[in-house]
């Protein structure tokens, strides 16, 4: 079987250590080759220009550190477990996604939307009620409940 070239616009590219084994794993899909002894953060960049995109928010990640202590290189197996992309080794026919799979907290599409057209809601037992105003009450109500804070009420 013969690997796919990774693209032109890769950002990490192989100069050394090309005598090693090839193993083949999926990314997002597509079938790439690694080398034996390769993390995933290697095969992610030999092949591409991001690591993953970030869960709360719509910015691509390329990893920091590239050494562990940042965390910001976490991809998804097919089966929904994370890794750590920088510290994983690649395994023959490891599935690897860089978005979360469907259904995966905290932000699926689903989510994104919801927040957007309703915004963060906060329980009403958590609104002290002192602090409570017109506005919170309003989102009790909302969010169902019986009935809104009481300024003053202990």
């Amino acid at each position: 079987m013969r690997a796919p070239a990774p693209p032109q616009a890769a950002r990490f590219v192989r100069l050394a250590e090309t005598d090693r084994p090839s193993v083949y794993i999926t990314i997002d899909g597509a079938t790439c080759m690694a080398l034996a002894g390769d993390t995933l953060l290697v095969a992610l960049m030999c092949h591409g220009r991001r690591v993953r995109d970030s869960e709360f928010g719509d910015g691509p990640r390329a990893g920091f550190c590239l050494m562990g202590a940042c965390q910001d290189c976490w991809v998804w197996q097919s089966t929904g477990e994370r890794l750590r992309a920088c510290s994983t080794p690649v395994q023959a026919g490891m599935e690897v996604l860089t978005r979360p799979p469907a259904g995966h907290w905290p932000m699926t599409q689903d989510l994104r939307e919801s927040l957007t057209q309703h915004g963060a809601a906060v329980p009403v037992s958590h609104i002290h009620a002192d602090m409570a105003t017109d506005a919170d009450a309003d989102v009790g109500l909302r969010a169902g409940a019986a009935s809104p804070p009481t300024k003053g009420a202990a």
